[in-house]
């Protein structure tokens, strides 16, 4: 096991995810990120089904850096209750492993 998390969620636009992905690279909370899109979504939201176009943000950190890039997350998503989930990196290349790692330690 890594110790590292892939770390998930979504945005209406382009630019907020962008803007998500950047503001937490430079804070240091994740060492990289990709945004996808658009993708379509299928969700059950306030008691109906329903479908959209999103753009998905894709974060790196450590399990450990996790609560504080949520927290993160959340205060700055401009949703009021936004996806955030985060899987495991079960097995990584060792150099991207360790560059996780190194990118988000305190400085």
């Amino acid at each position: 096991m890594t110790e590292c998390v892939q770390v998930s969620t979504a945005t209406e636009t382009r630019e907020q995810a962008v803007a998500l992905a950047g503001g937490a690279v430079q804070e240091r909370l994740a060492a990289g990120a990709q945004v996808v899109g658009p993708v379509v979504s299928v969700f059950w939201h306030l008691g109906k089904q329903g479908t959209g176009e999103e753009w998905q943000v894709l974060l790196k950190t450590t399990k450990d850096g996790y609560p504080e890039l949520e927290e993160y997350l959340l205060e700055r998503h401009p949703w009021n209750n936004p996806e955030v989930c985060a899987v495991p990196i079960v097995l990584g290349a060792d150099r991207c492993i360790e560059w996780v790692r190194t990118s988000v330690e305190p400085s």
